[in-house]
């Protein structure tokens, strides 16, 4: 993955927004996909070349807790690690952000899955918490990794 860059931006940027739509709107049929939560959000894009791949954002819940979010790979660039990049790179910049609290505390990051979509998180160390819900009448699982 050497042509993969990722970048963080303190405000949705277009790039995420066409990602954004592309998956979860056109693909998945979503209806309310963007929300109060894209305010107050970091946002990574993953590049290949110049093209954006996959995006997603991290809501700061308090100190200690985080939620990564909206992780959206474009159909065909699926399958190939981008989603785990993408994740990894935003534990990164949770990690960055418990180094300004309080040195050796570890924190809860937070994911809520699409279920289809559970194994993949498994792999990459989140466990589930248990709850579950629905969302635009999606079922989705609520996975925890204390980093």
């Amino acid at each position: 993955m050497n042509d993969l860059k990722i970048i963080a931006y303190i405000e949705l940027p277009e790039d995420a927004v066409e990602i954004r739509k592309e998956v979860f709107v056109e693909e998945q049929g979503f209806i309310e996909e963007f929300d109060v939560d894209d305010n107050d959000a970091v946002h990574l894009v993953a590049f290949i070349g110049e093209k954006p791949v996959a995006s997603c954002r991290i809501i700061t819940k308090d100190k200690q807790n985080y939620m990564i979010g909206r992780i959206a790979v474009r159909k065909e660039h699926r399958k190939k690690g981008i989603g785990a990049e993408i994740v990894k790179a935003a534990e990164t910049v949770i990690t960055q952000w418990k180094i300004h609290y309080k040195l050796g505390d570890t924190v809860s990051v937070y994911i809520h899955s699409q279920m289809q979509a559970v194994p993949f998180y498994e792999k990459i160390g989140y466990i589930s918490t248990g709850k579950t819900d629905y969302e635009q009448d999606c079922p989705h699982l609520m996975l925890k990794k204390e980093i």
